[in-house]
């Protein structure tokens, strides 16, 4: 029998204040998760060893490092090379979600996402990667 580990600790990379505030909002007081959100993949990569999220949700557009971009590193550590990554985007068209899939992704949620159900679609997307 699996018993499946509950998911607590998630860490969002989202450079749009507002939408990181959302989604804390709804992650943390609708969703009862631990979360970390952070404005950039430097900042997100940089707080990895101390939070040691068990799922990370990753906005796709970014100045700097993009999502696809901090997936790669993600996977070059071993701490967090089988860490569940979901994409957040606009671009979900089924050959674009294909492709995020492709590149190592659990899933992705479409933007704009509902923010009294995204703690639910994270969870749910939990439950199949270790369901």
């Amino acid at each position: 029998m699996t018993v499946l580990v509950e998911l607590e600790r998630v860490l969002y990379i989202e450079d749009e204040p507002d939408i990181r505030l959302v989604a804390e909002i709804a992650l943390r007081q609708v969703g009862r998760l631990d979360v970390v959100t952070c404005a950039s993949g430097e900042e997100g990569l940089s707080l990895l060893n101390d939070f040691m999220p068990q799922l990370i949700i990753l906005d796709v557009m970014m100045p700097g490092m993009d999502g696809p971009q901090i997936l790669g590193k993600l996977r070059q550590l071993s701490a967090f090379k089988d860490t569940p990554v979901v994409f957040i985007t606009a671009k979900v068209q089924p050959d674009e979600v294909e492709q995020f899939k492709k590149l190592g992704a659990a899933d992705v949620i479409s933007k704009p996402f509902n923010p009294m159900t995204l703690a639910d679609d994270v969870r749910a997307i939990w439950a199949r990667c270790y369901g």
